[in-house]
């Protein structure tokens, strides 16, 4: 009954913790985590509680679940590692900017991270083509789109360079409606492209444009905030395996 109690009260404060993760913007995927620790903290408990042959056996399937997890999230996070160094190729015709959440009219801090690593492109390759790619989510009055456009021509990039794309919803659809709107401007579909994203994505998103036949060159923009970084570090890890699974 002691160890009942024990794993009682890990779960407790894992459960407090998540809460307290919900309530920060852009914490829920640790939340989510936190959630599901507590989870398994009162399953193991109630292994402990309840001893007998089936619930031995049950214990060990699940713990061999849980180390086949973590070597695939261990292998996975090392692609997602080297992916976001990026390449050192400069002088991209097109580069994708990945669209992220829109705080009203005004860029989420992810957002700006990746605005501010296509000015710098943009800047340092004059003839590049930038295409802004995002439609309109909740809590969000104007498109992703339209939000990075207001942004890179404020900060001195000639509208004429930014095309907006904004239909997508999701990464796939980023690279797909983009290379789509390329197309349609120019009566051809690139090879090549440049994909700007926060270091943590550029995997996924290299990964799904090497699916559609494109050679990518990964342009990484730096997240700030670690705590941050380690969050969608640990979604990014899910959303690939999410990818592989069930497509999308």
């Amino acid at each position: 009954m002691r160890k009942l109690w024990i794993y009682l009260l890990v779960a407790g404060g894992f459960v407090l913790l998540g809460l307290c993760f919900y309530t920060m913007p852009g914490y829920d995927f640790s939340g989510l985590i936190c959630m599901g620790i507590a989870a398994l903290s009162v399953c193991y408990g109630l292994f402990a509680r309840f001893p007998g042959r089936v619930i031995k056996w049950l214990r060990r399937c699940l713990t061999g679940l849980l180390i086949l997890g973590i070597i695939l999230a261990a292998v996975t996070g090392i692609l997602i590692v080297r992916a976001g160094k990026g390449a050192s190729e400069d002088g991209c015709r097109y580069m994708i900017v990945l669209g992220a959440g829109v705080n009203g009219t005004e860029p989420s801090l992810i957002l700006s991270e990746r605005l501010q690593a296509a000015k710098t492109y943009l800047e340092e390759n004059p003839d590049t083509i930038c295409i802004v790619s995002g439609g309109q989510g909740a809590g969000e009055q104007i498109t992703e789109a339209a939000c990075m456009q207001d942004y890179l021509v404020k900060n001195g990039i000639d509208e004429s360079r930014i095309w907006m794309e904004e239909k997508a919803t999701s990464t796939w659809e980023n690279l797909e409606f983009s290379l789509e709107l390329i197309e349609k401007k120019t009566g051809e579909r690139p090879t090549r492209v440049g994909i700007i994203s926060n270091e943590f994505h550029l995997f996924r998103a290299g990964w799904m444009a090497e699916k559609m036949g494109i050679d990518p060159v990964g342009i990484p923009a730096k997240t700030s905030w670690i705590s941050l970084r380690i969050n969608y570090f640990l979604r990014e890890i899910v959303g690939i395996w999410k990818h592989i699974l069930l497509g999308g």
